[in-house]
């Protein structure tokens, strides 16, 4: 095992375009087991959000959508994000107000984002021991954790190179 095949994906060397088009091809084949429409401007808003792996505010994707066409009314940008987020094709990052692309669509996970102060790569690490410690925690007080949206601050190893 090499080292980077220990770091989450977007710390990793790795190939970008075939990293995306295997999410998007994921996400498209989960789209229609699931009966869901993933129209021209949703399918556009998720390619815009896998084109890096960093969180992108609801205005720089509207941005880029009226750049390829696609209405320039915020509407637009919300409601094909918020399809993303309810059917697991995005994360919302609450602390950076802004989404990202889910890197494990149609699979069952509790991410952990690890979010570069530096240079604004986020990258979605698994996190199922995180959620044991929550559940644990959680349990004896009588309370069910419905969902849980963990996000760590700091800098990437190519950031931490750099200094």
């Amino acid at each position: 095992m090499t080292k980077n095949d220990t770091l989450p994906l977007a710390f990793a060397t790795h190939d970008h375009e075939t990293c995306a088009g295997d999410v998007l091809a994921r996400a498209g084949a989960l789209a229609v087991s699931q009966g869901l429409r993933l129209t021209p401007v949703r399918r556009r808003t998720l390619e815009i959000l896998l084109e890096a792996h960093r969180a992108m505010g609801a205005y720089e994707v509207l941005e880029r959508l009226s750049q390829d066409g696609f209405a320039r009314q915020p509407p637009v940008a919300y409601r094909a994000l918020e399809f993303l987020v309810e059917n697991g094709f995005a994360h919302r990052i609450r602390r950076l107000n802004a989404f990202a692309a889910c890197m494990h669509p149609g699979e069952r996970h509790s991410p952990v984002f690890l979010i570069c102060k530096s240079c604004d790569q986020i990258a979605e690490a698994p996190g199922a021991g995180v959620a044991s410690a929550l559940e644990a925690a959680a349990t004896p007080t009588g309370f069910v954790i419905e969902r849980a949206n963990i996000e760590a601050l700091g800098l990437c190893p190519a950031c931490v190179a750099r200094t």
